[in-house]
């Protein structure tokens, strides 16, 4: 899982770092496994936009992914490990032992006849998913669940892992990618090791044709637009814009703007943007 420089052969490769597909193992998904997906682009039900910079892109179909790793005792066989268009990790297609088939994310380093299992009393190695309880302390996890049963919500993206770093009665500490501590409750499922494709944040798009593939649209500064449009808008000249501010006068850039009440202000030890001991 590397990366390549292509030949500047053109004005787009000539930034071009791409990703290198050699873990890949099948060209096509399990049809059963796929369903299709209505683009909104950005719409809602009443055709405003609510998500900006949104539309376009290549077709897909959706890889119906189990992040629930809910078989429990059952091993499974890995078959295929595949490119997925909708997220930046790799998928492993897993075959159980009675007959049914799993789309799961891929961990860094699984292969083609690794065998898995999902158990309480499963050995702490790559692919595994067991509760928190289980795990000894240090263990790299991903796809952890937030509430047990809910299906994993955190380290899911390419090359992230978390670190389970302690555990007290019904709560255990993990340490996230982003440098946040959190409690999470102890009988939530984790996989262990580090999702696949690490390289991924060492690419480079090369060209905005690229981005529009993948479904961007271009993005406008604010101090480019009128005041009418965004709060740092107008001015005589190149204006600088004033303060930092979302498009609907929110502060951007350094002032904290989280609600002190939120329910899981409870669950941070330590927040993500403090400064680390």
């Amino acid at each position: 899982m590397a990366t390549k420089q292509l030949k500047p052969i053109t004005p787009g490769q000539r930034h071009r770092i791409a990703p290198v597909f050699d873990e890949v193992t099948a060209k096509k998904p399990l049809k059963s496994l796929t369903k299709g997906i209505d683009k909104s682009g950005g719409r809602n039900n009443n055709g405003r936009i609510t998500m900006r910079r949104r539309g376009g892109g290549h077709k897909r179909r959706i890889r119906v992914i189990d992040f629930k790793r809910n078989k429990i005792g059952i091993p499974a066989r890995v078959q295929t490990i595949e490119y997925d268009p909708n997220r930046t990790a790799r998928i492993a297609l897993l075959a159980y032992v009675d007959g049914e088939k799993r789309y799961i994310l891929a961990p860094n380093k699984l292969q083609v006849g690794d065998t898995v299992i999902s158990s309480e009393t499963a050995a702490p190695e790559i692919g595994n998913a067991m509760p928190l309880k289980s795990m000894p302390l240090g263990t790299v996890i991903h796809n952890i669940e937030m509430q047990p049963g809910k299906g994993g919500q955190l380290c899911r993206s390419a090359g992230t892992a978390a670190q389970l770093v302690a555990k007290e009665g019904k709560l255990a500490t993990v340490k996230l990618p982003s440098g946040e501590v959190r409690m999470v409750p102890s009988a939530c499922f984790a996989t262990i090791g580090s999702t696949s494709n690490p390289d991924h944040f060492n690419t480079t798009v090369g060209k905005a044709g690229r981005s529009r593939w993948l479904g961007r649209r271009p993005k406008v500064r604010g101090v480019a637009m009128n005041p009418v449009d965004h709060p740092m808008g107008g001015g005589e000249g190149k204006a600088s814009g004033g303060h930092p501010r979302s498009p609907w006068g929110q502060a951007a850039k350094g002032k904290k703007t989280r609600n002190r009440k939120k329910l899981s202000s409870k669950f941070i030890v330590r927040r993500r943007k403090s400064k680390k001991a």
